[in-house]
């Protein structure tokens, strides 16, 4: 297929005028037939990449998605289109739902569909039967980060591709650095020499870095009202977890008369579906978040990104202050530090091992995994697939290791002395090509947000256009 042709498609399919960068050339090694793993920055167009494809290739398009927000937000941009039968599986299906998408699975052009619910039998089994024009591995960085000691199911991909042959395979992802693209190839049993790797820069000039270090929780809370009170425009605030965004939300609410609302993967779709209506369309100023939204959020205009709790890795943060600034015009990325704000990642990290008498108790029962405590899932992954419970002991560790040093990175983000861009940009290997007017706080130790320019939305006006109705009313009546 030509360059030509396939800008017609771009054009008369999408309505876009011009490929962004990294996306033609990956579509170019899709169609030479090379297992291609592309390193896209956030806001590059990733959806495209498994989108386009179907006026490309013959064949169910299967799409391996991290998490159930993501997947419904993906599905439901898919179906609005109108253009495919989407489908997809995951654990919030019940028996007769799954069952009854596998029997109608010929039906559908695209498939969405979690790690642990491709580990199964029967879904794997009916799998094979299909011709699988296009196998994707979206968030591919999960493989690496999440597999060995969270999602261990991403370890079974390697032996999945084997058996289901795909005519295609892709992997996205937002930031990888060399040693974890390595790791992503490694881990799908592919040879490095066999898979084209398309990477641009990930870095984002318009977005001017910052970190506001305070004293404590309270001091915490004063500066996110204040600094939102200043900003008086689109952004998200990333919390740690559901419950701290919903009451986040609630106080903002109070104290404020800016509109907002929390967004976590513990709201239904319908919730979820029009908080980002509503903020897509101007009619909220805020989104207080969890790392559940963003994830298929394709909003130009959002000007700032404030993180409440410290990531657990720079790739964390920046896939998610990559969410601001996607129209290219200035936009900001504020992390809020207290002391000990290392305390809650590093506890999150940490994995407690069963006894050996839980284990055999886990034994005798009927193989239930929470006798063998909260990691009892993962322990019995391993244990089932021949580990002894040792060697989950060395891998937990090495894995603990691992996240003690990106949360040691995390923390020199925070206190470096010298520029901010550079260190993330020598973090991800790359060399800074120049630097922005508007760089970072360090660079600029006297900022303000007014002197960023900061472009200014016109007040929200909480109405519901009729498409937006429409679209509800469609992808609720598509279930």
């Amino acid at each position: 297929m030509t360059d030509d042709q396939l800008d017609q498609i771009l054009q008369n399919k999408f309505g876009f005028t011009s490929f962004r960068p990294g996306q033609k050339e990956t579509l170019q090694a899709l169609l030479a037939n090379q297992a291609t793993l592309a390193v896209l920055p956030t806001g590059s167009g990733k959806s495209l990449l498994f989108q386009l494809p179907a006026y490309l290739f013959k064949g169910l398009i299967v799409v391996i998605s991290p998490l159930i927000a993501l997947m419904q937000d993906q599905v439901d941009r898919l179906r609005a289109q109108g253009q495919f039968k989407v489908a997809l599986i995951n654990s919030a299906l019940s028996f007769t739902e799954r069952k009854q998408t596998l029997l109608q699975l010929d039906q559908y052009r695209f498939l969405f569909i979690s790690p642990e619910s491709l580990a199964n039998a029967q879904v794997q089994q009916r799998l094979q039967l299909m011709s699988i024009g296009l196998f994707v591995i979206d968030e591919a960085h999960c493989i690496s980060q999440w597999g060995p000691d969270f999602r261990p199911e991403y370890l079974l991909l390697k032996q999945i591709i084997q058996n289901l042959i795909p005519d295609h395979l892709l992997m996205l992802t937002a930031t990888a650095t060399p040693a974890v693209q390595n790791d992503i190839i490694n881990k799908l049993g592919l040879k490095k020499n066999t898979v084209k790797v398309i990477s641009r820069s990930v870095d984002r000039p318009n977005i001017f870095l910052a970190v506001k270090k305070v004293a404590d929780e309270e001091e915490k809370r004063a500066q996110l009202l204040h600094l939102l009170q200043q900003l008086k425009t689109s952004g998200v605030v990333y919390l740690s977890s559901r419950k701290l965004a919903s009451e986040m939300a609630a106080w903002v609410q109070e104290k404020s008369s800016l509109k907002v609302a929390a967004y976590h993967a513990g709201q239904n779709r319908r919730e979820r579906f029009v908080i980002q209506q509503q903020f897509m369309q101007g009619q909220l100023d805020v989104i207080f978040a969890t790392s559940a939204f963003g994830m298929g959020i394709d909003k130009g205009n959002i000007r700032f990104v404030i993180h409440y709790h410290l990531p657990g890795s720079l790739e964390a943060y920046w896939q998610e202050i990559g969410r601001a600034g996607r129209d290219g015009q200035a936009a900001i990325a504020i992390l809020l530090y207290a002391p000990g704000d290392e305390s809650l990642p590093a506890m999150l990290m940490s994995h407690e091992l069963p006894t050996d008498d839980q284990v055999q108790l886990w034994k005798k029962k009927p193989r239930q995994p929470q006798i063998m405590g909260p990691n009892g899932e993962v322990v019995a992954f391993y244990l089932e697939h021949g580990w002894s419970l040792k060697q989950v002991g060395q891998l937990f560790n090495q894995q603990y290791q691992q996240g003690l040093q990106c949360l040691y990175n995390m923390r020199g983000y925070v206190n470096t002395p010298t520029c901010r861009r550079e260190y993330v940009l020598r973090y991800f290997a790359e060399e800074m090509r120049s630097k922005p007017e508007n760089c970072c706080d360090i660079d600029q130790s006297h900022w303000s947000i007014d002197q960023l320019k900061l472009p200014q939305e016109k007040p929200a006006q909480m109405v519901m256009h009729d498409n937006w109705q429409q679209r509800l009313q469609r992808l609720l009546g598509s279930e």
